[in-house]
């Protein structure tokens, strides 16, 4: 069942990196960006078993993780939305 994980942490992870760089639209960038660390994350967690059992640290990376992520998402599309906002004005 571990290899299903790691497989689609893979599919997950290409799919990112294509839509990252085919595309010049800054919100679907961000949203291939955190698809990528959702990628990432699976496969933390998914490694994280061993022969003895759960290790939780990489559980507590993944939940920092999460953290770092969604607050640094929101300061882009904060960013993106002022971007925008200023492009609308300046145009004639």
């Amino acid at each position: 069942m571990s290899e299903l994980y790691l497989l689609l942490a893979a599919a997950l992870a290409g799919m990112a990196l294509v839509g990252l760089f085919r595309t010049a639209d800054l919100l679907r960038r961000v949203l291939a960006l955190n698809v990528l660390a959702s990628a990432v994350f699976l496969l933390l967690v998914s490694m994280a078993r061993t022969a003895d059992g759960v290790d939780p640290l990489p559980h507590a990376m993944v939940l920092t993780g999460i953290v770092v992520a969604v607050s640094t998402t929101a300061a882009v599309l904060a960013l993106a939305v002022q971007s925008h906002e200023r492009r609308r004005g300046e145009g004639p």
